[in-house]
């Protein structure tokens, strides 16, 4: 799949999605690809520039096959009840499970499976409010989606396996100061256009000035 032509800046911010189910699950990927889009992560922003981000790029069939196996026990686990009423849910939220489910199903097809890391200086993450620390891989791991969209592959963000972060980390032979962050399986997609996702109305999430300067309920 090549793009028929650059996407502008907004484009790309407005139309790379989380792709579940229409990825070409029979098309390779080059991992020099893949290298590439990552090279590009890593100008991300991250703490005190110390770019202590690791990126495990998985495409042996064996450790993706390993890989999904976990991610589909964590997902039926997180999602058990759901599941079991599916057809009552809402259409919305039917939907979107529908397609996680797929994805879990699957995951051992797609072709590349990006892991973005942190190493730490323990095997602890620190209590309270992390966003600082995971500030420092985040971005990049976006990055990495934004430009994979670019070059014609789609992703899909993930962290349900992190339910079951030490049996991933055991297949991946991970030290214990390596932490996973997310899951993000990468192909080629079966269709070249996307739309921008449902969202809500940003005056329904703004707020001026602190919590009572805005518009929320």
């Amino acid at each position: 799949m090549i793009l028929e032509r650059p996407l502008s800046c907004e484009e790309l911010l407005t139309t790379t999605r989380t792709v579940r189910h229409g990825l070409d699950l029979d098309r390779k990927v080059d991992p020099a690809l893949v290298e590439d889009c990552l090279r590009i992560a890593l100008q991300a922003p991250n703490g005190n520039n110390r770019q202590n981000w690791r990126w495990i790029l998985v495409t042996d069939p064996d450790l993706r096959a390993a890989l999904a196996e976990v991610y589909r026990a964590a997902f039926h686990d997180r999602n058990a009840a759901d599941l079991a009423r599916i057809d009552e849910l809402p259409g919305r939220a039917r939907s979107v499970l529908a397609s996680a489910r797929l994805l879990a199903e699957r995951l051992h097809r797609v072709p590349v499976l990006v892991i973005p890391c942190l190493q730490l200086a323990d095997a602890h993450l620190p209590q309270g409010n992390q966003a600082g620390l995971w500030a420092s891989l985040l971005p990049a791991a976006w990055s990495y989606a934004l430009a994979a969209r670019s070059r014609g592959l789609v992703t899909a963000w993930t962290a349900v396996h992190l339910d079951r972060e030490q049996e991933a980390a055991d297949l991946l032979g991970l030290p214990p100061t390596v932490r996973q962050g997310a899951l993000l399986p990468t192909a080629y997609p079966l269709r070249a256009t996307f739309r921008p996702g449902p969202r809500l109305p940003l005056e329904e999430v703004l707020h001026r000035d602190g919590w009572q300067g805005g518009g929320c309920a």
